[in-house]
C-alpha cells in the first residue's frame, strides 16, 4: 500500500465521511461534558442533533455516485449511504424514546448517550468496510459499546447475566472472526474485499475455510440458526428501547458488510447452499419456539431470529435482486422493530425492564392507551406480512429472487413459516383487545404516560410501514446499488 500521499488525501477523506467523523467527535464531547456536568439536561439533545445531522447528510447521498475513502478501507455514498442512513435513523428514534424511559427507572445518565453514538460509529464502519481489517474494527467497535448497554442496570441480575453471556459468546464469535480473517488474508494476500476473488490463486481450502469461520462471526451478529442462543437473554435483560436499536441497527450493519463480502469478496454461487441451509434454520427455529413464550421480549427477540432467516433467504439467492430486497428488508424490519419495542417500553410496569413482565399482564389494555395499542396492531400485522404493509413487500423483494435462483423449497418455507408467525403476533393483539384486564395485575392504577416525542416517533413508525407497503419505488433504490455501476466504481 502506498501511503505517500495520505497527509494530502486525509481532509477530502474526513469531508465525505463527515457523518462518521461528527458522530465519534460528539461522543467524545458527551463524555467530557458529562465528566463535568453530570447528566446534564443537553445531553440527550447532543446525540440527537448528531444523529440527525448524519441521518440528513447520508440521505443526500443515497443517489450519488459510490466511491471509497482512507485508502478503500471504507465506501461512501450509494449504498453506503443507504446503510449509514438505516444506521443513523434507528439511533435518532432510540434516543428519543430512551430518554423519558431511562428517566423512569432511574438510569438516565449521560454515558448512554455517548454509547449509542460509538455504537453508531462501529456499525457505519462495519457497514461501509471494504477490507477485512475494516470489518473487525467496526465488529469490535459495535459490539463492545453493545455489552455495556445490555448491562445498563447492573441493579438488575437479569441484565447482569445478560451482557455476561453477551460478552462471553460474542468474545467466541471474535475469535472465529479474527481466524477467518487471518486464513483469507494468508490464502489471497490482500485484505481488500474486491480482490480477493482473483488472488485466491491454488489456496483454495485456506480460503474457504477462513471464509467459513468468518461467517461465524457474521451469523453471530444477526442472530442466524445455530449461533442466537444469546437473543432472547439479550433481549429479555436490556432496557426495552435500547433492544429496539440493538436488533435494528446492528443487523443493519452486519447484514449490510455481509452483502458486500458475499458479492465482492465470494463466488457466491459456492456459498448459496450453505446460506440457504441456515436461512432454513433459522426461519424454522425462531417462528416455533416463538409460539411457546408468554414474555413478550423474548417473543420478539424469536421473532428477530426469524426475520433475520428472511433475510438470509434474499442473501441465499446470490443475485443482485435478492441483495437489493434483503437490503429493502432491513428498512422495513427497522421500521417495523423500533415501533414494536417502543410500544412495549410504554407499556412496562414490572419495574425490570420487562423482564418478568408477561403478556397476559397486558390483558384489556388496548381501551385503556388505544393509541399505542391500535399502533401495536399495525407493528404485528406488518411483522407477519400481511398486505398492504412494508412487511408484506419485503417479504416479496426476498422471497421473489430465490425463487428466479431455483430456490423455491426455500421460498416456500419462508411462507409457511409466515403462516406460522401470525399466531403469535395475532396473540399480542387478542390479548391487548379480546381479554379482560388480569385482576393479579392492578393495571387500573398504574399510570402509563405517553411523551408527545415517544408518540411522534410511534405514529412516525406506523405511516412509514404504511407508506413503504403502498409505495414500491422504495424498492427502486435499492435496486439502483445493484446496476451496471453496483457498488461503486472500484478502485
Amino acid at each position: 500500500m502506498d501511503l505517500t500521499q495520505s497527509f494530502s488525501s486525509l481532509g477530502a477523506d474526513i469531508i465525505v465521511s463527515a457523518p462518521l467523523v461528527l458522530t465519534m467527535v460528539m461522543g467524545l464531547v458527551i463524555v467530557v461534558l458529562d465528566a463535568f456536568r453530570r447528566n446534564h439536561v443537553a445531553t440527550p439533545w447532543i446525540a440527537a442533533l448528531t444523529l440527525a445531522f448524519g441521518l440528513v447528510m447520508e440521505i443526500t447521498r443515497i443517489g450519488a455516485a459510490s466511491g471509497t475513502a482512507y485508502y478503500d478501507l471504507l465506501r461512501v455514498g450509494g449504498m453506503a449511504a443507504y446503510v449509514n442512513a438505516l444506521i443513523f435513523g434507528s439511533g435518532l428514534l432510540t434516543v428519543i424514546l430512551a430518554r423519558p424511559y431511562l428517566e423512569s427507572i432511574g438510569h438516565h445518565i449521560g454515558e448512554v448517550y455517548a454509547l449509542i453514538l460509538f455504537a453508531s460509529t462501529g456499525m457505519i464502519v462495519l457497514g461501509t468496510a471494504n477490507s477485512l481489517i475494516t470489518i473487525f474494527v467496526g465488529f469490535e467497535t459495535m459490539s463492545i459499546c453493545l455489552y455495556i448497554l445490555t448491562g445498563l442496570v447492573r441493579t438488575n441480575q437479569g441484565a447482569t447475566e445478560s451482557a455476561l453471556k453477551y460478552f462471553l459468546l460474542g468474545a467466541f464469535a471474535t475469535g472465529f472472526l479474527l481466524y477467518g480473517i487471518a486464513l483469507m488474508y494468508g490464502a489471497t494476500g490482500t485484505m481488500y474485499l474486491h480482490e480477493m476473488q482473483s488472488a485466491v490463486g491454488d489456496h483454495q481450502t485456506m480460503f474457504r475455510s477462513g471464509v467459513g469461520l468468518l461467517l461465524v462471526g457474521f451469523l453471530f451478529k444477526v442472530s442466524a440458526v445455530p449461533f442466537h442462543m444469546w437473543t432472547p437473554d439479550v433481549y429479555q435483560g436490556a432496557p426495552t428501547p435500547l433492544v429496539g436499536y440493538m436488533s435494528t441497527a446492528s443487523k443493519s450493519a452486519a447484514f449490510a458488510s455481509l452483502i458486500l463480502v458475499l458479492y465482492l469478496a465470494l463466488p457466491s454461487t459456492q456459498w448459496i447452499g450453505v446460506v440457504a441451509v441456515i436461512a432454513l434454520l433459522t426461519m424454522v427455529i425462531g417462528n416455533v419456539i416463538a409460539l411457546a413464550q408468554t414474555n413478550v421480549k423474548r417473543m420478539l427477540a424469536y421473532s428477530s431470529i426469524a426475520h433475520a432467516g428472511y433475510i438470509l433467504v434474499g442473501l441465499a439467492a446470490g443475485s443482485p435482486e435478492g441483495y437489493s430486497g434483503a437490503l429493502f428488508y432491513l428498512l422495513v424490519y427497522t421500521v417495523m422493530n423500533i415501533g414494536a419495542f417502543g410500544v412495549i417500553a410504554l407499556l412496562e410496569w414490572d419495574g425490570t425492564q420487562g423482564s418478568e413482565q408477561s403478556l397476559d399482564s397486558l390483558s384489556g389494555i388496548g381501551y385503556k392507551k388505544p393509541l399505542l395499542a391500535w399502533s401495536m396492531v399495525f407493528f404485528m400485522f406488518g411483522l407477519a406480512g400481511f398486505p398492504p404493509l412494508g412487511g408484506f413487500i419485503g417479504k416479496v423483494a426476498v422471497f421473489g429472487p430465490a425463487i428466479h435462483s431455483g430456490l423455491t423449497w426455500l421460498a416456500i418455507v419462508g411462507v409457511l413459516t409466515s403462516a406460522v408467525s401470525a399466531y403469535y403476533y395475532l396473540r399480542v393483539l387478542v390479548v391487548f383487545f379480546m381479554k379482560e384486564s388480569n385482576p393479579d395485575v392492578a393495571t387500573d392504577n398504574i399510570t402509563f404516560s405517553v411523551p408527545g416525542m415517544s408518540a411522534a416517533v410511534i405514529v412516525l413508525c406506523v405511516i412509514m410501514l404504511i407508506v413503504l407497503g403502498i409505495v414500491p419505488t422504495f424498492l427502486d433504490v435499492t435496486a439502483s446499488f445493484f446496476d451496471g455501476n453496483m457498488l461503486a466504481t472500484l478502485p
